[in-house]
């Protein structure tokens, strides 16, 4: 298991996600993760509310997180969003639960809430190992 600096390392690779959009990684444990986004201009589209995509890539990422390393490369394969409510509040939080993982193939569910509680979002992905070549 690597420690969260070696995980923080490995994926600032990951750029849109973490400096264009500004996820930051909270916790990190074998098959889980948290992330979280602090609001700011950029992210809210031109009716005032923050964008589906940036709510979207809080859980890609997030989910990112919960099943890739640097041996280990799981792409998504099929992802359902469901969008339950607008953020009220200031943060996101994106918090994976492994549902199923085989050698293969893996099920989470991404849950995405602010910083008032309130659920913004589910989401389940369905990722698959790729062997890097």
């Amino acid at each position: 298991m690597y420690s969260i600096e070696e995980i923080r390392e490995f994926f600032a690779g990951d750029r849109f996600a973490t400096e264009q959009t500004g996820i930051v990684i909270d916790e990190v444990t074998e098959e889980y993760a948290k992330c979280s986004l602090k609001l700011d201009e950029r992210h809210y589209g031109a009716h005032g509310q923050v964008m589906g995509g940036v709510v979207f890539t809080l859980a890609d990422f997030t989910f990112a997180v919960s099943v890739n390393s640097p041996e280990e490369f799981v792409a998504t394969v099929n992802s359902n969003i469901s969008y339950i409510s607008s953020p009220k509040g200031s943060v996101l939080y994106g918090k994976s639960e492994k549902i199923r993982k085989s050698k293969r193939v893996c099920f989470y569910r991404i849950q995405i809430t602010d910083d008032t509680g309130a659920l913004i979002a589910v989401i389940e992905n369905t990722g698959m190992r790729i062997n890097k070549q």
